[in-house]
């Protein structure tokens, strides 16, 4: 899993949907409600007046076949099948959908023409949301590059470690805690225990010279990391602890240090660097601590394949398709005359990770990039949309 994928700011959500009377109180967004257990996040949508305006995915396609691609890899491996049928589609419908797809990409010659055939071969799914109507909040997450060292030094002092021995996951990679000499387990560690105690020492596959930086890596689940030479190291997600995801940025907001709507990255950055004996006290709010391992031609997803920039998205696994395709609907920060602004986004997308505070069906995370660039997007992304997935018709399979 990449970044476990959990954006910094994802906690920002504090929009007010619906009408409400003058003397009703504010009702904030529940975005994490999770669903009745068994169900899926998923419903089929029987009225085509219903379907999203599909036409935006033709104008905006760049390496969207490459994402595509990297799903049928992953389910061609025998092990994808565990996880389907899901609902009514089976694996095998799964990979036809991404087949006949990158077939319609190369059929289709203007927008309505790719509207046209999708609304033709495919059946439209789309996500239930927080609230059951389909209400979905977006953010972004990203890789961070960092300066970093493979041993530490008078500088660079603060570790990430690598995956421990004594941390058990089931053939999912669910974690199952601490295996005790009976057979049973324990929860791990928290943050706060792994970092005042030092419980891991001896286990360190990195230094990094800020304490907040060696935090956001944890948080976003891979890094590049800029060596003495110049050159960069790769480091991508292991695992993690099995505790939940507390963001950081609610909590500076809830204390007043940061206005909700100042929430980025780097303000949060600038803050602990104004304010490095807070930085104990905040992050260690979140007992959720992210292991590495070393990597090459990643960042990759949690399905095990190479994550595409503006193409992959992070979802809970537990009621999403793994590898399908989507199509989400929603406002992103845009690059247009050297500016950046929020403007109405729809694109094709491919589901290929999850995230420790990507939960439930109201809740999908965009990967954005490498560096600061893509920070600077992760960091404003931050809007409610729609998102669907298609699926070949049965009898077209």
């Amino acid at each position: 899993m990449l970044p476990l994928r959990i954006a910094l700011v994802l906690s920002v959500a504090l929009v007010l949907t619906g009408c409400k009377k003058p003397d009703q109180p504010p009702i904030e967004p529940n975005y994490s409600r999770p669903l009745p257990p068994g169900e899926l996040a998923l419903r089929k949508l029987t009225d085509p007046a219903d379907y999203p305006d599909f036409a935006a995915g033709f104008r905006n396609r760049a390496r969207l076949e490459q994402a595509i691609r990297h799903s049928l890899d992953y389910l061609a491996a025998p092990s994808s099948q565990r996880y389907y049928p899901y609902g009514d589609v089976s694996h095998e419908r799964a990979v036809r959908s991404l087949e006949r797809f990158l077939e319609v990409l190369q059929e289709a010659r203007s927008p309505e023409d790719l509207d046209g055939l999708i609304c033709r071969d495919f059946e439209v799914y789309q996500s239930v949301g927080y609230d059951d109507m389909g209400s979905v909040f977006f953010t972004g997450y990203f890789t961070p590059i960092f300066q970093g060292r493979k041993k530490p030094d008078a500088r660079f002092r603060y570790p990430l470690y690598a995956y421990p021995p004594d941390l058990a996951k089931d053939p999912d990679g669910r974690i199952l805690g601490r295996k005790l000499p009976n057979g049973s387990y324990e929860p791990y560690a928290t943050r706060r225990q792994i970092e005042e105690q030092g419980l891991l020492k001896g286990h360190e596959i990195a230094w990094l010279s800020d304490p907040f930086e060696a935090y956001v890596v944890t948080v976003q689940g891979s890094a590049r990391l800029r060596l003495e030479d110049g050159t960069l190291w790769e480091l991508g997600y292991a695992g993690n602890n099995g505790h939940e995801y507390t963001p950081v940025g609610y909590r500076l907001i809830d204390d007043g240090y940061i206005h909700e709507n100042d929430l980025s990255l780097q303000t949060m950055i600038d803050f602990f660097r104004s304010h490095p004996d807070l930085i104990n006290h905040y992050c260690w709010q979140n007992d959720r601590y992210v292991f590495f391992k070393e990597t090459q031609g990643g960042p990759f997803g949690s399905i095990g394949v190479p994550v595409t920039h503006w193409r992959t998205i992070a979802t809970d696994k537990e009621i999403f398709p793994r590898a399908g395709l989507a199509f989400l609907v929603t406002e992103l920060p845009l690059e247009g005359n050297g500016q950046i602004s929020i403007q109405p986004y729809s694109a094709f997308v491919c589901d290929q990770d999850t995230g420790g505070a990507i939960r439930a069906a109201g809740r999908c995370d965009l990967y954005m990039g490498v560096g600061p660039k893509a920070a600077h997007f992760a960091g404003r992304a931050r809007s409610e949309g729609k998102l669907y997935y298609v699926f070949i018709k049965p009898e077209l399979m």
